[in-house]
């Protein structure tokens, strides 16, 4: 995709096109942390009115992505240490209450579909791009918070998730870090939806997070301060 994203009100109404594509850039770092957002350069950026962006920022304002300073504006949300370390803890609790909850309460064939995802990922996680990646990963948390079977928690989860889709974004570009997290999600598939161990899931899902956090921690904070040192 160019770095210019205009959009046209075709699959989806004209904001939500929006609002998916300044995410992306977002995320994917074509507007760096910090970044002041110009209604302006946005319209011309998306090839939309003012109405519409100011519609998409105060969407990405809901999910944090955005921030908006008084008398500065919007900005690409810059996120802190600490920040960073209390939603890992929370992601970390919650993810862990996943894989018991799959564990306890999934079908036999959505234990079976997880167990056959997983398969697939020797070739579209461990050895696919940044873009198969992603959607493999994708793919594997949906399937254990549909067995799950909790619906407040999915969506608490979903808010999180937005939050950190940078961090999984650099993530996905390791090959080292990848072959790390399937072994890690390997201990995930065996406990909760072969041995169906509650507990063992649960531990093996917030071991999967803590990891990724401290992480995550390393690498955000090197690129902002690269970013502000540049």
């Amino acid at each position: 995709m160019s770095a210019v994203q205009q959009v046209t009100a075709q699959a989806a109404p004209l904001r939500a096109q929006v609002v998916d594509a300044l995410r992306d850039d977002i995320v994917e770092g074509r507007l760096r942390p910090g970044e002041r957002l110009r209604e302006a350069m946005l319209c011309q950026r998306y090839g939309v009115s003012r109405t519409v962006v100011r519609e998409a920022l105060r969407q990405l304002e809901t999910e944090r992505l955005i921030t908006m300073l008084p008398n500065r504006g919007p900005i690409v949300t810059v996120l802190e240490q600490p920040e960073i370390e209390a939603l890992y803890e929370v992601r970390c609790e919650l993810e862990g209450l996943v894989g018991e909850l799959f564990a306890r309460r999934c079908s036999d064939e959505l234990a079976a579909a997880l167990i056959k995802h997983y398969a697939t990922m020797d070739s579209a996680y461990l050895r696919g791009t940044v873009a198969t990646r992603e959607q493999s990963k994708r793919r594997f948390y949906s399937l254990l918070l549909e067995g799950a079977g909790n619906p407040v928690l999915a969506d608490t989860l979903s808010s999180i998730h937005q939050r950190v889709a940078i961090f999984r974004h650099v993530a996905f570009v390791d090959d080292d870090r990848v072959a790390r997290s399937m072994r890690e999600l390997a201990r995930v598939v065996d406990a909760a939806a072969v041995r169906r161990d509650p507990d063992e899931a649960r531990r093996a899902c917030e071991e999967h997070i803590r990891v990724a956090g401290a992480l995550a921690i390393i690498d955000y904070c090197a690129w902002v301060d690269r970013v502000r040192a540049g």
